[in-house]
């Protein structure tokens, strides 16, 4: 039985993993918004690979992690508080904004390296450049689910963005190390203006439909109370805490790593300045094979568990380099954190983006990205001091213990999050399978199932009378409703067809009456939110017509009767 199992499951992973790509590539919307990521992030990593060099030209370690924490430290303030934007404008347009800030800055840079301008104007430049880059990611992580229709095409969304994540990771400091063997730290800066440039040009392509959000703040709140919107969400959930502090400690080590992949290549194993690069596309050639493996991931009921090894990877390779330290070690070992980087994509954030409320989402991520510039910072800022303290071997050593330990201390909960995560897809199989809903987007469907309340109703005891008020929308998990009007029977329903709405979309007493011909499982939503909900979106809306349509054409009644009651 189990070979046959196993038998079943590779080819129906290979297929889900093989649709995953296609299915970003037939969404015109899904792939020119992953495009302008690998653009992005292409620009970013050779930015982060070029300032680092420049700096340690200048001032050896001390400086290249100095210079990290300065330039993130106005990115951590910026996320929070521009993400509540992103929640109430056009996410697609605020990439577009933060692409074209990114482009004039990086590209400004640029030519006061070539100008051999002072190194200040290098550094506020790029932090500029950075404060508009933490925006990409929270905010790019929350238009995907609005461009997907189910939580597996949300999770080969992230697998395809981490595999573009990681081919970012190789391309831009591949290309750094191309341009800085022959040219110099200006065209690195010249070719990632270029590449952020494209990043807005294909976002000004992209035009996702508005998605029906979660009940939120009233629109007069204060710009701080809605900053503090994602904090708020974080602090009552904690699943949302123990990932984004699994993702600040991964990132610690990131911070880490900027420095430890400058002073091992020209230290440790003597690759020179271009050896920067090399070992920085170790790390990301690692990401990108671990990516094509990520992909058999879609639609694994154990997301949480593979982002915790994700994030093990980012220390645990580390403690290799330090017992044994060589260049082929170094390249091997950052080619294995690479690879937790792509657990990282396709596990932590398809599980963020499901368990976070959608009308705080853009600052759930914001928030994240903060705490992921924070931690950048102090790894890069730290790490330096690690060294002067202990050594550099024993540093590796001990950083690289970080990410292990914690998600070991995790890993329980992680566990539990992934049961958690099962019994939502259920829910939303339940839904997904009801005609009315089946147009709503990903986001509004798993608004749906955080709302849903469980209803259990004993043969021959009725759910509503005809006359009654509409307070409440129904699906049919288990058991038969039997549908009475005016005394006859009308028709019987069953698991996946639901009742109710009509009486809600027409706001009307119910015309009908509901009872159980045997006992009932059933899963109820309030008229509110379901109204808000149907009449949110414009695929909302057009399929609640072409319902209510179909329902009275369903039902209409022969010659010389009266049309009978649905409910």
């Amino acid at each position: 039985m189990a070979s046959k199992a196993s038998g079943r499951l590779r080819p129906s992973r290979l297929r889900a993993a093989a649709g995953a790509f296609a299915t970003n590539w037939r969404n015109p919307g899904l792939r020119r918004a992953q495009a302008a990521f690998f653009g992005a992030w292409t620009a970013e990593w050779a930015v982060t690979v070029v300032l680092a060099v420049y700096a340690y030209g200048r001032g050896g370690a001390t400086e290249v992690g100095v210079v990290a924490l300065v330039r993130v430290l106005p990115a951590a303030v910026v996320a929070p508080l521009a993400t509540q934007y992103a929640d109430r404008w056009p996410r697609d347009q605020v990439l577009v904004a933060v692409s074209v800030v990114r482009a004039v800055s990086i590209a400004l840079a640029g030519w006061a390296v070539f100008a051999d301008g002072p190194a200040v104007t290098v550094y506020a430049l790029v932090t500029v450049s950075s404060a508009a880059a933490v925006l990409f990611r929270p905010v790019h992580s929350a238009l995907l689910p609005s461009l997907c229709v189910t939580p597996t095409e949300l999770a080969g969304a992230n697998v395809v963005r981490g595999a573009l994540d990681s081919a970012a990771t190789l391309a831009g400091p591949a290309i750094s190390a191309v341009l800085l063997a022959s040219g110099g730290a200006a065209q690195v800066l010249a070719m990632a203006a270029v590449a952020s440039a494209w990043a807005g040009w294909l976002m000004a392509r992209v035009h996702p439909e508005p998605t029906p959000l979660d009940a939120g703040e009233p629109d007069d709140d204060g710009p701080l109370d809605r900053t503090l919107g994602g904090v708020r969400a974080v602090h009552a959930n904690r699943d949302l805490r123990l990932l984004i502090a699994l993702i600040g400690a991964q990132t610690f080590m990131r911070g880490a790593i900027t420095v430890l992949a400058v002073v091992v290549a020209i230290e440790l194993v003597d690759l020179g300045y271009p050896g920067v690069g090399v070992l920085n596309a170790a790390l990301g050639a690692g990401a990108v094979l671990a990516s094509a493996a990520a992909a058999l991931l879609v639609g694994s009921r154990h997301l949480a568990a593979w982002f915790g090894l994700g994030a093990a990877l980012w220390g645990a390779p580390l403690v290799v380099i330090g017992l044994f330290p060589s260049a082929a070690s170094a390249m091997v070992m950052l080619a294995a954190v690479g690879a937790g980087n792509a657990l990282i994509d396709v596990g932590g954030f398809t599980v963020l983006a499901r368990i976070s409320p959608a009308n705080v989402l853009a600052r759930v991520f914001g928030l994240l990205e903060s705490v992921v510039a924070v931690c950048v910072g102090l790894g890069a800022l730290l790490t330096p001091v690690a060294i002067n303290v202990l050594d550099l071997r024993t540093s590796l050593v001990v950083l690289g213990l970080l990410t292990p330990v914690a998600v070991a201390l995790s890993w329980r909960r992680l566990a539990a999050l992934d049961a958690v995560i099962v019994g939502r897809d259920e829910e939303l199989a339940l839904l997904r399978g009801v005609p009315l809903l089946d147009a709503l987007p990903l986001p509004a469907l798993e608004t749906v199932a955080r709302q849903l309340d469980h209803v259990l109703v004993p043969a021959g005891e009725t759910v509503f009378r005809q006359g009654d008020a509409g307070d409440r929308f129904y699906v049919v998990v288990a058991g038969t409703a039997e549908v009475v009007g005016d005394g006859e029977p009308i028709t019987r329903l069953g698991p996946g067809e639901s009742f109710g709405e009509i009486a809600l979309l027409r706001q009307v007493p119910r015309t009908a009456t509901v009872r159980a011909v045997e006992d009932l499982r059933l899963e109820s939503l309030r008229a509110d939110r379901f109204l808000a909900l149907m009449t949110g979106s414009p695929r909302g809306s057009a399929a609640t017509s072409a319902h209510v349509d179909e329902m009275l054409h369903r039902f209409a009644p022969r010659p010389g009767t009266e049309p009978p009651a649905v409910n």
